[in-house]
């Protein structure tokens, strides 16, 4: 996790809320928050954990591991790395490949996914999927790449993509990684079960545009140009080498000509004509909570049945950490208690993909599960998806 811890009273001096206010509607007391992490880095500290490999000492970031791996793994043997996130650090390169690099794991196929907060749901599922497929035998099965071993990273800097004006998202969100290690056993049943599921976000509940910054000198017309200040410009830079955006900056284009018919067809309030920032998280946190307590119960019991056994045998729920009332809702609805879930809420906040990892290890650490137990990981998020995994430790 980031260095940076954030309490509850804390953002009293940005925006107009309490501790009160926050943690009796939340569950949240604090959350980290990366100032000088990147993605990256916290991806790295989460997947060197996950491999056993020892923290990377770097003066410029400050990352804490909640838990370590209960086993040293070779970097070389892992095949396949899976990373989730909905806040990358660029576009290109795939961050994945970036992950890849800096890990040292020479051998494995890499790739990033987003499918919002159930991100590493999908990831996990995706994995176990390449994995099993890439064991198949037959005459008519075609060659591909063999996994024996993959890597699931999720990793999030929300907070840098949240509206601080806003204490309605604000006051949930915040930065971690967390990351696990799947190995492929004819003889472990591991993942015994999963279920993916997407339903369409109607009424737009959850969305962050993507925002363009590089003027487009292009209506459907054709290009757009000043032929007089474009000579003016040439003949004040005779040297094409040496980049200038005098001429370019000066036409006033707009850096997204489409952005009033993305805004509109995910009904997004351009927020930046009020001065304020466009690429941010807008939530309807209403919907979001009536479908995320039915998706979660849904995603469950889906599971449990299609893995063979009963919710009653069920060591723990590990769920996407969004807001403790959700949490209360959905243990309400599949009747069982609170206690049932891993609650790690408190000190994180909503870190979207990551919190599932994350708090599968606050579990294993603390020692809520043991092998042979029976787990649940399940999460919800814009899309909308949803989805769990039965698993056995």
């Amino acid at each position: 996790m980031p260095g940076l811890k954030v309490e509850n009273a804390d953002l009293e001096h940005i925006v107009q809320t309490s501790d009160e206010w926050i943690s009796t509607r939340t569950g949240i007391s604090s959350r980290r928050i990366a100032v000088a992490e990147t993605m990256l880095d916290l991806a790295l500290a989460a997947s060197r954990a996950a491999l056993g490999m020892p923290a990377a000492p770097d003066d410029s970031v400050s990352i804490e591991s909640s838990g370590e791996a209960f086993v040293d793994i070779d970097p070389a043997s892992i095949d396949l790395l899976v990373l989730t996130t909905i806040s990358p650090d660029v576009i290109v390169p795939c961050n994945a490949a970036a992950l890849k690099k800096l890990l040292g794991l020479d051998n494995a196929i890499a790739f990033d996914m987003n499918a919002a907060c159930t991100g590493f749901v999908y990831g996990a599922t995706v994995a176990d999927a390449m994995m099993a497929a890439s064991h198949l035998k037959g005459g008519s099965v075609p060659a591909r790449n063999v996994i024996r071993r993959a890597l699931v990273v999720s990793a999030e800097r929300l907070t840098h993509v949240t509206d601080w004006q806003d204490r309605n998202t604000c006051v949930l969100f915040g930065d971690g990684a967390g990351a696990a290690v799947f190995e492929w056993k004819d003889d472990a049943p591991g993942i015994i079960s999963s279920f993916l599921k997407n339903d369409d976000d109607d009424t737009n509940a959850l969305t962050c545009k993507q925002s363009y910054t590089s003027a487009f000198p292009f209506d459907e017309s054709g290009v757009i140009y000043d032929a007089e200040a474009k000579a003016a410009h040439d003949a004040a830079h005779p040297d094409a080498s040496d980049v200038s955006y005098d001429y370019i900056n000066a036409l006033g284009l707009s850096c997204d000509p489409a952005a009033a018919r993305i805004d509109a067809l995910f009904d997004i309030e351009n927020k930046s004509a009020q001065g304020g920032p466009d690429q941010v998280i807008y939530m309807n946190g209403q919907k979001v909570f009536k479908f995320a307590a039915k998706a979660m119960e849904a995603a469950v019991r889906k599971v449990v049945e299609d893995g063979g056994i009963t919710i009653d045998q069920v060591k723990l729920i590990v769920p996407h950490q969004a807001n403790l009332r959700i949490l209360e809702f959905a243990a309400k609805r599949l009747g069982v208690t609170l206690d049932s879930f891993q609650v790690s809420i408190a000190e994180t906040g909503n870190c979207s993909s990551a919190c599932v990892p994350m708090a599968l290890t606050d579990a294993l650490v603390s020692g809520r599960l043991e092998p042979g137990d029976y787990a649940v990981l399940v999460a919800f998020g814009g899309g909308l998806t949803s989805g769990a995994i039965l698993l056995q430790v």
